[in-house]
């Protein structure tokens, strides 16, 4: 993308922003805080992801104010040569205007002394709540100098809101340029997936030692060797029962000959996640119970990609996958009839969160659980309360949030079986979740994460290979 470009769309986000703040309105959103990893070593800095909507500014070390007239201020680290030769080159104040699109920029240094004469006369005060520790504090800070000058007539802002509300939505519905860094995202990440799986195949095949960190090594190298910045999360490779663990990292133990290995993996690129899992025989074949299991979890996704479209509800797709999952553990004895009862009973009184216990989906983009309300805006008065089958406690339901294009979510069933003497051994430790990132398009909805397969004689004939 041109300068031209990124100029343009950071500068009409920032617009958007300014026309909700209200007459007087002002907010201030910091980027993220550099962190200490050990001793004199820190950890790889990335950004804060609404001040990066905002600018595209990547340097830690920010600020950036707003006022509702649109004037926009950038603080960042000031030129300094000696730091530099260090820390890499700074942008510095003195070409922020032009390179980013600010109205003005001030070194961070001046923070503390300009930000009180900016919320002085303001009526609201606006920035992301609950989100960057000692932010409150900070304001109140600056409110107590403003608040110094009332004798000589200042007026101080008497209301502060949450900036969150206004970002969340306009980050929720992706534009096409957001879009297109994801695809890019995807394509990465489903050939980093399709490296590891074929790995994994040929190393067993000549009779190598497999382990999990082998295959998290092939994910990595591939997503840097496409430009990704960085993992968007932790990676989890999961073989045989550790993918019963839903949170499980790659670690250190081996990868045998007629296992499943569950890896759930993407990576960040340009501030954008992708998200994928898959799960594969590590020998490159099913067995008869794994290959039953796994048609169960693909088919509960196919009902949940067609529940993904505009004016359904977010919470379709989770209620498809849970339909066809529930009929499936009955089938398959997963579930006994004479204890649950018939399928609507499983759903209703959630006997089915045994080996389910997830949601089917959640937002994508900046974040890989991104922002964005699951609650309808238009209907948040409209409540109602049930008491939970499992916990007892008392839920409070809202609608749904309505699809509309634009917005991205995962699509992600999956089964996890531990041994218990009530559920068929063949099953035991099999652990299966099947993802896929779906943006909303105004016919249904396009996954763009399958350059990775997914039907199990896909995978089958790719691990072949």
């Amino acid at each position: 993308m041109d300068h031209q470009t990124a100029y343009a769309i950071y500068a009409q986000r920032r617009a958007r922003v300014a026309a909700q703040l209200g007459p007087g309105g002002v907010a201030i959103v910091p980027t993220a805080p550099e962190r200490t990893r050990n001793r004199d070593s820190e950890y790889l800095f990335r950004f804060d992801s609404y001040f990066y909507y905002l600018t595209g500014f990547t340097e830690p070390n920010a600020w950036l104010a707003i006022t509702s007239e649109g004037h926009t201020t950038l603080f960042c680290q000031p030129k300094d040569l000696e730091r530099e030769i260090w820390d890499g080159i700074r942008l510095g104040p003195q070409a922020a205007p032009d390179t980013l699109g600010v109205s003005e920029a001030f070194s961070v240094d001046e923070l503390d002394a300009r930000l009180p004469r900016l919320l002085e006369n303001r009526q609201t005060v606006w920035f992301p709540f609950a989100i960057h520790s000692g932010l409150e504090s900070r304001v109140d800070g600056w409110l107590q100098k403003v608040r110094a000058r009332v004798r000589y007539g200042a007026l101080c802002p008497d209301a502060q809101r949450d900036l969150c509300g206004i970002l969340d939505e306009m980050r929720l519905v992706k534009d096409a340029h957001e879009i297109g860094i994801m695809k890019r995202a995807a394509r990465i990440s489903a050939q980093a997936h399709v490296r590891a799986m074929q790995r994994c195949a040929r190393m067993l095949r000549v009779g190598e030692e497999v382990r999990e960190y082998h295959l998290d090594a092939e994910l990595l190298h591939e997503f840097r060797q496409h430009g990704s910045q960085y993992p968007a999360y932790g990676s989890i490779v999961a073989a045989g029962a550790n993918a019963c663990v839903l949170h499980y990292r790659a670690d250190n133990a081996p990868v045998r000959d007629g296992e499943l290995v569950l890896i759930d993996a993407g990576c960040e690129l340009d501030g954008y996640a992708s998200d994928i899992t898959r799960t594969f025989p590590a020998n490159g074949r099913f067995t008869g119970p794994q290959r039953d299991l796994y048609n169960l979890v693909l088919a509960s996704q196919t009902a949940a990609v067609e529940a993904t479209r505009p004016g359904n509800r977010f919470i379709d797709p989770h209620d498809a996958t849970v339909r066809v999952l529930a009929q499936g553990m009955l089938d398959l004895g997963l579930l006994d009839r004479n204890d649950v009862g018939h399928l609507d009973d499983v759903i209703e009184k959630r006997h089915y969160f045994r080996h389910y216990m997830h949601r089917t989906g959640h937002w994508l983009g900046l974040d890989v659980h991104d922002c964005g309300s699951y609650v309808e805006p238009s209907e948040l008065g409209q409540l109602n309360e049930r008491r939970d089958p499992l916990s007892g406690e008392i839920i409070k339901d809202r609608p749904s949030r309505i699809l509309r294009p634009g917005m991205v979510l995962t699509i992600e069933p999956g089964l996890y079986v531990s041994p218990a003497a009530d559920v068929p051994k063949h099953f035991w430790n099999l652990g299966i979740r099947i993802e896929d990132d779906a943006v909303v398009t105004p016919e249904g909805c396009e996954l763009i994460t399958r350059d990775v397969p997914v039907e199990a004689d896909a995978i089958e004939a790719l691990m072949r290979g």
